[in-house]
């Protein structure tokens, strides 16, 4: 399947939009490309352990070890969305069962220890037996909710598109386009933040494998306008069987 590039989305509706006489603005989006280990997006980094870059389909990547590797940003990129999208391409590498690698969360007054806020979204994975599966979560006033499918499992040591959206009802989970899951709550935009990468807040549930790319959207995109909705060298997903 061909890579669905967001930058190409864009500029077809600019010229629908322009072409029909319409004003037309592109939804607030942030963009982290993990190539380097001094700034992620528009934030500099503070790094922990030894992360190495690494190659992808895409150029750079960021490799941790899921021992002590982890990167903190001074921001929370889906602060104020009412709608978001919240994508990511990463390659996981097996290790332990629980692993939290890409975690969002909202200062909080009066302050409380990192990780145990009360208003965060994150992305988790299980890992068994060189299979994973998806854990999408968020938590604030009023919601708190898991997207966890332990039957849809995929082979570890690929890369993936992983994506969670809220279009104003629907919480929803994505594997390289394909829907795991979904729920309807209430949620409220969260506050300003900041984020771990490679292991929760507070230093623990470490990941094993690589991160190309995090992208921040303030609306909620349909999965054939996710950024790379299949990515290439991943395989089919695989779905083991029931037990009796």
């Amino acid at each position: 399947m061909k890579l669905i590039d967001r930058r190409t989305l864009l500029a077809a509706g600019v010229s629908l939009s322009l072409a029909r006489g319409q004003a037309w603005s592109a939804p607030t989006q942030k963009i982290w490309t993990f190539d380097n280990l001094q700034r992620i997006g528009d934030r500099p980094v503070t790094v922990e352990g030894q992360p190495k870059l690494v190659d992808s389909p895409w150029g750079p990547a960021i490799a941790f070890d899921g021992k002590a590797d982890a990167l903190f940003i001074d921001e929370h990129p889906l602060a104020g969305a009412a709608t978001f999208t919240f994508e990511a391409l990463f390659r996981p590498d097996g290790g332990t069962f629980e692993q939290r690698w890409l975690h969002l969360e909202s200062h909080q007054q009066p302050p409380v220890p990192p990780g145990k806020g009360s208003t965060r979204m994150l992305f988790e994975i299980r890992v068994v037996e060189g299979m994973w599966y998806l854990d999408a979560f968020m938590i604030g006033p009023d919601y708190r909710h898991t997207l966890i499918v332990p039957e849809k499992r995929f082979a570890v040591g690929h890369w993936y598109h992983v994506a969670q959206t809220y279009d104003g009802t629907i919480y929803r989970s994505y594997v390289n386009a394909e829907e795991q899951a979904q729920a309807s709550i209430p949620f409220t935009p969260q506050g300003a933040g900041q984020a771990s990468v490679g292991v929760r807040m507070n230093r623990v549930s470490y990941f094993q494998g690589a991160i190309r790319e995090a992208r921040f959207t303030h609306q909620a995109l349909s999965p054939s306008q996710f950024s790379h909705s299949s990515p290439a060298s991943s395989p089919p997903p695989h779905t083991p069987p029931r037990r009796a």
